[in-house]
């Protein structure tokens, strides 16, 4: 009985492996495409629509986040005494470690305006991949694999982070390309945010339509559905929607002119690849919704207390509310006691729940010592 309890449990860890593994490969290519996608309407802007930023911000950024994101990894490493998560895995890997600095690097260089100046780029990437190690909440436990046995493979393994259980710090909460452009936008007034008309800038006619279009297409269809985050891309539109009619209703404010927002470029960048960052968003159906439905109400609270960059601070604020909640749920539900942590992801949830069962320790025979 004991053996095929044992075997059960081999069993499910190897169903957890195969399933932590296709969730990486799952976030690795939604990455990837973010990254290209991101990439084209970069070298767009710059040929054909009408980007006034610096050619060379783009540019900046990518390297700013890449160099970023290698220092403060290695340094952790270091400092936690386990193998770099770049270093030990195939080389596609390896890339899709470093893609979530590459997509801020080209987002925030996008999305702020410094006259020129490449410091507010360069700052904002640091701040938002720096974020990524500071701002951080437990996840669920998982099975410490000791420091001298730890491997970059079970360091990945272990919540997606790199750690074992008891010293795990655990995922980030806050979306980096929208926390990098608050904190520069917060510190230096004479930094702006690029002006909405720079998307169709140098085209006319029908491409007034066409591009917004294409993007909020391309953007939900292909990258928000690979990264499964259809259900909050709903939540958000929808919600924003609700917000402007409220605030058309309740208020002195046009709904229409509420509403116009959603027929531009920036908000259809804005849905398609920034609010769905897979490292930083919820991955159950209903907490997507939710998350994009809060989103939407702060930002309708934001833009009507005149908070001129609410679209940016509103995921802040909301992935900084769903940290404290999936803290206190781990304080007043410790793991073993009540199940997983509230909002964990899926890999995390399905590997609570498909947990081995260990088989109970014989008894000793009557009369032994």
């Amino acid at each position: 009985m004991n053996a095929d309890r044992r075997r059960e449990g081999r069993n499910r860890n190897d169903r957890n492996r195969d399933h932590r593994d296709l969730d990486h490969r799952k976030r690795d290519e939604a990455f990837r495409r973010l990254a290209e996608s991101l990439t084209l309407i970069t070298v767009l802007g710059h040929t054909v629509l009408g980007f006034e930023q610096s050619c060379l911000a783009p540019v900046v950024g990518v390297l700013t986040g890449v160099t970023a994101e290698f220092a403060l990894e290695t340094v952790e490493a270091w400092s936690r005494r386990r193998p770099a998560r770049y270093l030990g895995v195939p080389r596609a890997r390896v890339a899709g470690f470093f893609l979530p600095s590459y997509v801020c690097g080209l987002l925030c260089a996008m999305l702020l305006y410094g006259n020129g100046h490449l410091m507010p780029v360069a700052l904002a990437v640091l701040v938002g991949v720096g974020g990524t190690y500071v701002f951080r909440v437990r996840a669920p436990r998982t099975p410490r694999v000791p420091k001298a046995r730890e491997t970059p493979e079970t360091a990945r393994e272990a919540g997606g982070a790199g750690r074992g259980a008891e010293d795990a710090p655990g995922r980030p909460f806050l979306n980096p390309a929208a926390f990098g452009v608050v904190a520069v936008l917060l510190l230096f007034p004479w930094v702006g945010l690029a002006p909405a008309y720079q998307f169709t800038a140098w085209v006319s006619g029908p491409f007034d339509l066409v591009v917004p279009l294409a993007v909020l297409v391309w953007g939900t269809a292909v990258n928000a559905r690979l990264a499964g985050r259809l259900p909050l891309v709903l939540g958000w539109v929808g919600g924003f929607a609700l917000q402007a009619l409220v605030r058309g209703g309740l208020t002195d404010v046009s709904a229409v002119g509420a509403l116009l927002p959603m027929t531009g470029t920036a908000f259809a960048l804005y849905t398609g690849y920034m609010i769905i960052d897979p490292a930083t968003s919820p991955a159950r159906p209903r907490d997507q919704v939710v998350f994009g439905l809060a989103t939407a109400a702060v930002y309708g609270l934001l833009v009507q207390f005149h908070v001129v960059f609410g679209l940016f601070l509103a995921p802040v604020v909301v992935g900084a509310g769903r940290s404290l909640r999936v803290a206190l749920h781990d304080r007043l539900h410790p793991p073993g006691a009540g199940g997983p942590v509230a909002g964990g992801s899926s890999e995390e949830l399905s590997r609570y729940r498909d947990r081995p069962v260990r088989a109970p320790a014989a008894s000793p025979p009557a009369g032994s010592p």
